[in-house]
């Protein structure tokens, strides 16, 4: 208990500061405490407890359903492992190295037309993790720059625009929605899980593309990943209303409204995400190291801990 206070007193500034920075204002100071002591806090020692028997970079894959949550609790543990822990971290977004829209709009012509649309596996360059991955693995370390991608945009931006990584991080936690995604079987993968396949995916082709790279590119990228953390949503009804959240923040903080998705377009977007989110709900919460439950209202039901 007293180093979960000690803890507490060395980050509650900063903690408090990124919530008004985001605008999270739906719980009160004392609830907002009480999962920063009860989550966040154990979430973070635990961290640092495999950091310290690993002895090397830690990459941490952070999983969960769509406007579940993970940036922001990744953001608040980053918080946590640098102002008492004093370390290096460094948090990526699978979202920031999703492929060029030309490089996709090349795939929708080649392969299926649903590839023109950024999420699915398939459509991130994970050759450019991978690097990543193995770049801070390397004894003498050299400077980094990872892709930053706009969503506003649906564009990867300019060079000039990307992260720059100086230092070598101690901690890495790379997150996403299908970070750790494990492929279906044939069976599964012939069933259609909602109108977008039954209707636009009729010959199988999307689906089979998106199986087999879960299968092959995405399965290497995920066996370099230490520990899996994972966000379990009540059910994937929360995914539609949770985005269009997300989406009316990024409207109120953008100027480019046109390039926002509408309640339409959101809809037929998350069609996309079904199926492997629905697999995620079982495979990860029986497999992750750590596994968040979330309620209905959005707040955290409990948290499990694996060895």
């Amino acid at each position: 208990m007293k180093k979960t206070e000690d803890c507490f007193l060395s980050v509650r500034n900063d903690y408090f500061k990124f919530l008004k920075k985001e605008k999270i204002f739906n719980k009160s100071k004392k609830a907002q405490i009480k999962v920063l002591k009860k989550i966040h806090i154990p979430m973070a020692f635990w961290i640092e407890n495999k950091y310290k028997q690993e002895r090397k970079t830690l990459i941490l894959g952070f999983s969960g359903g769509q406007g579940s949550g993970k940036t922001t609790v990744a953001a608040i543990l980053k918080i946590i492992l640098k102002n008492y822990f004093k370390r290096k971290v460094h948090v990526s977004s699978i979202d920031d190295f999703y492929k060029p829209l030309d490089v996709r709009y090349k795939m929708s012509q080649k392969i299926h037309p649903l590839f023109k649309t950024r999420g699915v596996p398939g459509t991130h360059d994970v050759n450019l993790i991978k690097d990543f991955f193995n770049d801070i693995k390397k004894n003498k370390f050299k400077r980094i720059k990872l892709p930053k991608f706009k969503k506003a945009n649906d564009d990867r931006a300019k060079r000039e625009f990307w992260f720059n990584i100086k230092e070598k991080p101690e901690i890495v936690i790379l997150e996403g929605w299908c970070v750790g995604a494990k492929p279906q079987s044939n069976l599964l993968i012939k069933k259609p899980v909602n109108i977008l396949e039954k209707n636009e995916d009729e010959d199988l082709k999307w689906r089979n593309y998106v199986n087999n790279k879960l299968k092959k590119d995405y399965k290497k990228l995920f066996l370099m990943i230490d520990y899996f953390i994972f966000m379990k949503i009540p059910s994937f009804r929360m995914v539609f209303k949770w985005r269009y959240l997300q989406e009316t923040k990024l409207r109120k903080k953008s100027h480019l409204n046109k390039k926002i998705m509408s309640y339409k377009e959101i809809k037929r977007f998350i069609m996309f995400y079904e199926r492997i989110t629905l697999q995620m709900m079982k495979d990860l919460s029986k497999s992750a190291s750590i596994v968040l439950f979330l309620k209905k209202n959005h707040e955290i039901k409990k948290i499990l801990f694996r060895n």
